[in-house]
């Protein structure tokens, strides 16, 4: 900063300082307004859930795991059928909770243990037509 010799001078001084004061004072306001737009409930939660949907791991995770837990009720339907034997039943749910959970750590083997499972099971359908 210069050095102030006259009267003058310092007006000026005193003048911009009071300008740069108002022009920081009002970004400091639309700052602390912003900070308390932010902080709301709602404004958290919308945030949050956008956060949440462009994602880009959710759609994979949500497709793991609706494919496990399809393989899994699949696997019960299959194995137990209709059946009103309590062991028949035990034996499926647990059947059933044992692929989910193996489906949701490792999907892609099951992924490829899908298409396999398909092409075989089409294939020998169309060799029966």
């Amino acid at each position: 900063m210069q050095k102030i010799t006259s009267g003058i001078e310092l007006k000026d001084a005193i003048r911009l300082l009071e300008e740069k004061q108002a022009v920081q004072e009002l970004v400091l306001k639309k700052e602390f307004f912003k900070v308390v737009e932010s902080i709301k409930p709602g404004n958290i939660l919308k945030n949050s859930f956008s956060h949440m949907v462009s994602s880009p791991y959710l759609i994979r995770n949500i497709l793991s795991a609706t494919t496990g837990l399809a393989a899994g009720y699949l696997s019960n339907k299959t194995f137990v059928g209709i059946s009103a034997n309590l062991l028949n039943n035990l034996l499926g749910k647990l059947l059933q909770a044992g692929i989910t959970a193996l489906n949701s750590r490792n999907p892609e083997t099951f992924k490829s243990h899908n298409r396999l499972f398909q092409w075989r099971a089409f294939s020998k359908r169309k060799a029966l037509s």
